[in-house]
């Protein structure tokens, strides 16, 4: 997939993933890790109020970290994994 068709992909993407107040908890790991395994590239957002650290959240739920704009961060399946 080249990058100009990975945008494409990114952009159509709606976010499947919302982190909330709590912040980024186990059972969202989880959730990540389940719906990679699923769909292989993701779109997660978060709150404003909430503190998130995207390369920790990818290198948690063993993710490729992708994209992060604004409090929105897109997540793939790590190459390495399959």
């Amino acid at each position: 997939m080249t990058d100009k068709d990975l945008n494409r992909k990114i952009n159509l993407l709606k976010a499947t993933l919302w982190i909330g107040k709590k912040g980024c908890t186990d059972s969202t790991i989880e959730e990540i890790r389940r719906q990679i395994k699923d769909s292989s590239i993701i779109k997660v957002k978060w709150l404003r109020s909430t503190d998130i650290d995207p390369e920790q959240i990818a290198a948690l739920s063993n993710a490729e970290l992708v994209q992060v704009r604004g409090r929105t961060m897109v997540l793939r399946r790590n190459k390495e994994r399959k």
